[in-house]
């Protein structure tokens, strides 16, 4: 029997991790990543598995100087710390092990920190190489030739998380995006063919959530819908699940912009008790679209990308997104047209990203052979590692600052908030169902408990905000949506938590803007909007986002 420990870690704040507004709602971190319990599953049962996720408890390296092996998993956002705990490890004499998005994608930057690295989906050759070890034949490099059938995965480890210290829980459904985006890796590691795991294994993974004391789940699928005859059959039965037990589970998700163009999976999804749903809308600029190969996005036929965003929230669905700056096509006026979009398309939560050259993309190889990479020290200082066509570095930089304080300056945010929520009069597609007329008692306990939840996140908001004509300005819009949507409790909930939301955009932007006035570097806080913040959930891969929101 071996004493393993399986290490995540921390996260420096950012647009997802919801850090300024997680003491509104008693947590400490918003969601565990997925891989963490899936890695635990696979391991034999004649071992002792641990989880450390550092962005809710402390690491205790003298606990881990006494384990056989740590493992240790992340993404390139996570990179520094993810050193810092291979090389503590490693300096007390125990055996370390990495994978994840940083050890698939830059392996390079992990050379001599650990005795084995995988790379990739390690599904597989992570049960393979406990066997191995347990004889003394491992080997010190693993990659899984073909891909994960995801129908043969086990249901993750949530009883070793301490789930009490989450908001969400996170699962995944499916792997794989039938798209071909040049600056995303997706289509590199898990391949355009989306492979998904059968109603039973979700269920199944449904219900653990629900037994582990979890209200909302975050689907973290890179696409949902890659493949949309196969999840609408999944689909159905969440829907037959959710409805023989009142809807016990919220559930957010990403998905592609197509969605719009598929009347009965967005009534799917929304019966499904799909809430949110965060879509890659990238730019405006349709011409940077094309460039990026995000060709789903300009479809003549499919309406604008307006009308697409529109039909979604009418069915019920709210819309999150993720936009980026710095594309070839881009010019300085692109700073002033993403605030104008998500006013016109009453987005309200939007990550807004510097683009960044993902070692193995397309993108990351077109911009080596032209020489438009920076380097180390300039990637500091304009927080991304592409260097622009249609402007300055300095000029992407000073933009991107500004896009993000004009997004989340706060009349902006509500104006964009309140033209959903008041102007569209914006309902949630399960609250709208006859289903309700026969479970009265527990639409009346839903909505008690929705009524109580928005005063306890008012009241904690409020006393939280110190600086007073913020806090102001919260409590007037708290008392207009009583004012005017008192009658539905589930709306009052979720405008607080927008509010709350709001408060943490609202600092992050206020922090990416710390440019240090002598060298003109970004600040750490800035750096991470131009990588992937998702908790990306494949065993020694991947761990939406959820871009987030997040969530």
């Amino acid at each position: 029997m071996a004493d393993i420990v399986i290490v995540n870690p921390r996260f420096d704040i950012s647009f997802w991790g919801l850090e300024h507004c997680m003491p509104l709602f008693g947590k400490q971190a918003n969601l565990p990543v997925a891989c963490l319990g899936l890695l635990a599953a696979l391991v034999p049962d004649h071992h002792d598995v641990t989880l450390v996720d550092e962005n809710v408890e402390d690491i205790d390296f003298d606990r881990l100087a006494q384990a056989d092996m740590v493992c240790v998993t992340g993404m390139n956002i996570q990179g520094r710390r993810l050193i810092e705990i291979l090389e503590e490890v490693r300096a007390r004499g125990v055996m370390t092990v990495v994978g994840g998005p940083m050890a698939t994608v830059e392996p390079e930057a992990l050379d001599g920190l650990a005795d084995v690295l995988f790379k990739g989906e390690a599904d597989e050759t992570w049960p393979e190489f406990l066997a191995a070890w347990e004889k003394g034949e491992h080997k010190a490099y693993y990659e899984q030739p073909e891909k994960t059938d995801v129908t043969t995965l086990p249901v993750p480890r949530t009883d070793l998380l301490k789930v009490g210290r989450y908001m969400f829980g996170s699962m995944q459904i499916s792997r794989g995006c039938p798209f071909t985006c040049e600056f995303c890796d997706i289509i590199v590691t898990f391949g355009r063919r989306p492979r998904l795991k059968t109603s039973e294994q979700v269920i199944a993974e449904l219900e653990d959530f629900l037994q582990a004391g979890f209200k909302m789940v975050f689907v973290v699928d890179d696409n949902l819908i890659g493949n949309k005859k196969a999840i609408k059959a999944v689909l159905r039965d969440v829907i037959e699940w959710q409805q023989a037990r009142a809807y016990p589970l919220t559930l957010f998700t990403e998905a592609s912009l197509d969605l719009a163009e598929d009347d009965e999976l967005m009534e799917l999804m929304g019966r499904a008790n799909f809430q949110n749903v965060f879509i890659g809308i990238e730019t405006p600029n349709e011409e940077s679209l094309r460039e990026t190969k995000k060709l789903q996005n300009v479809r003549p036929n499919a309406g604008s990308l307006i009308d697409r965003v529109h039909r979604i929230q009418d069915h019920g669905i709210d819309v999150w997104c993720g936009m980026i700056v710095g594309f070839d096509h881009d010019d300085p006026t692109i700073f002033e047209a993403i605030p104008e979009f998500l006013i016109r398309a009453r987005i309200s939560t939007a990550l807004v990203g510097l683009l960044h050259a993902i070692p193995t993309t397309p993108l990351y190889k077109r911009l080596k052979e032209a020489g438009r990479l920076n380097n180390e020290k300039d990637h500091d200082q304009y927080g991304t590692n592409v260097i622009p066509l249609g402007m300055t570095s300095e000029e992407l930089r000073d933009g991107f600052i500004e896009t993000m304080q004009s997004c989340y300056e706060v009349d902006a945010y509500l104006e964009r908030l309140d033209a959903q929520f008041f102007d569209q009069n914006f309902k949630f597609t399960m609250h709208e169902l006859p289903y309700w007329s026969n479970w009265r008692m527990a639409w009346a306990k839903r909505c008690f408990l929705n009524y109580v939840r928005f005063g306890v996140v008012s009241s904690r908001l409020l006393s939280l905000v110190k600086e007073a004509p913020l806090r102001d300005r919260y409590r007037k819009q708290l008392a207009r949506i009583v004012k005017q949507r008192w009658r539905e409790p589930h709306i009052l909930f979720i405008y607080a938590l927008k509010l709350a939301t709001h408060y943490h955009y609202a600092e992050v932007a206020r922090a990416v803007a710390d440019v240090d006035p002598m060298t003109g570097a970004m600040s750490d806080a800035g750096k991470p909007f131009s990588r992937s913040r998702k908790a990306e959930p494949v065993a020694g891969k991947k761990a939406k986002e959820k871009e987030a929101m997040a969530a």
